[in-house]
């Protein structure tokens, strides 16, 4: 029989037990599926999209300290956030972002970091 190679000391095992292991695989392999499609509808809720835009508000002082960032999941769903820095202040905004755009006026560096996020062209300021 094949199962008797060279060196194996194990006896074959009998298609009852051979059927009993294959069935107990085939019930790991659905307990894997099913845990694989919870973990998928999860990840699309996770932030798994990232985009950021440094910028000068003022140009007549300072670097580019301000920024947008926007942290989307899989589904463009999550929330810009930009902070405006100054000598004698510091700024920040947070606005949610639904399908890619918000119901709040988005600014161009918050455009350019959710499209920087979802990978689209001329995302860059």
């Amino acid at each position: 029989m094949a199962f008797f190679q060279k060196g194996n000391k194990k006896p074959p095992i009998s298609s009852k037990e051979l059927l009993k292991q294959v069935k107990l695989l085939e019930e790991k392999i659905e307990e894997t599926a099913q845990e694989m499609k919870e973990l998928k509808k999860e990840i699309k809720k996770a932030v798994t999209n990232v985009g950021i835009i440094r910028f000068n508000p003022f140009k007549e002082v300072g670097g580019d300290q301000s920024f947008s960032i926007a942290l989307l999941n899989g589904e463009h769903d999550g929330v810009v956030v930009t902070s405006y820095y100054g000598r004698e202040f510091n700024k920040v905004y947070a606005k949610p972002v639904q399908n890619g755009t918000s119901e709040y006026e988005l600014s161009e560096e918050e455009k350019g970091a959710i499209n920087q996020s979802m990978g689209l062209e001329n995302s860059k300021q």
